[in-house]
């Protein structure tokens, strides 16, 4: 029974093993090269740790009462967590650099036509993960802590720990990021035959309801952030749909072998 079986799956031929370890060294040297670029980043931001978190903690200095600084309640929190947003701006730094590698790793399987859409996707991504994290800096903080510094009583003191504050804002940046990849996204479902621009609007309500959904679970609770959160995702998938209208496929997508890698 065993050498029936073994005869079946041919553990010693080398050309069933070969594929998916070609592609686990792939997948590896990838995973080095953009690991990488994100220490290369942070090695040539470390010296300026304290400055890029007191940058990332301004907004929220604004709202505090006059001579209210941010608390340190562990032993190496004001260590550590200047570390972690340094090591987070590099990451921002070294994406394209990453999303380059994620790209070059997948684009052997895919078609010809979804390849010419790598650096169309790549450079849009990265802008408009930055124009959410740039939103949600400028603005949405600067409302928010206001907003909630306003209904601190007197007799409470308003000063957060530094390490909430980093997880509050890299989640918050997170959210906004990927919230500004709608318009992408919806131009990406209909370019590879996915979605067409009537599936798309029919869809209007499930997004409008999972944009205060998702606003719900990732912003504090309350009202204005998470107006701030889904307002600007029903816009932008509004936007991707105006997209779609002028610019993208009318007809499902169809492949032939002329259009392989």
């Amino acid at each position: 029974m065993a050498q029936d079986l073994e005869k079946i799956e041919g553990p010693e031929d080398p050309a069933n093993e070969q594929p998916l370890v070609s592609h686990l060294i792939e997948l590896r040297n990838r995973t080095v090269r953009a690991a990488i670029a994100i220490i290369a980043v942070f090695v040539c931001l470390s010296p300026f740790m304290k400055q890029i978190f007191d940058y990332l903690s301004q907004p929220l200095m604004v709202a505090l009462p006059q001579g209210v600084k941010l608390l340190a309640t562990g032993v190496v929190a004001p260590f550590m967590v200047p570390l972690k947003v340094t090591l987070f701006v590099a990451f921002v730094i070294a994406l394209p650099f990453v999303l380059y590698q994620l790209w070059a790793y997948v684009a052997p399987a895919l078609y010809r036509r979804e390849k010419r859409l790598a650096l169309p996707v790549i450079i849009s991504s990265v802008v408009m993960f930055g124009l959410g994290m740039a939103y949600c800096y400028f603005i949405v903080f600067g409302m928010v802590f206001k907003f909630i510094a306003g209904f601190s009583p007197d007799s409470v003191n308003f000063a957060p720990d530094i390490d909430s504050y980093f997880s509050f804002v890299l989640t918050m940046f997170f959210a906004f990021g990927i919230t500004f990849e709608v318009p992408i996204l919806v131009m990406v479902l209909n370019y590879v035959g996915i979605a067409d621009y009537a599936k798309l609007s029919k869809a209007r309500p499930f997004v409008i309801v999972g944009a205060f959904v998702i606003a719900a679970i990732f912003t504090p609770p309350d009202v204005l952030s998470q107006l701030l959160l889904a307002v600007p995702l029903v816009i932008l998938y509004e936007a991707g749909l105006i997209c779609v209208r002028l610019f993208g496929r009318k007809k499902p997508v169809e492949y032939d072998d002329d259009d392989e890698a």
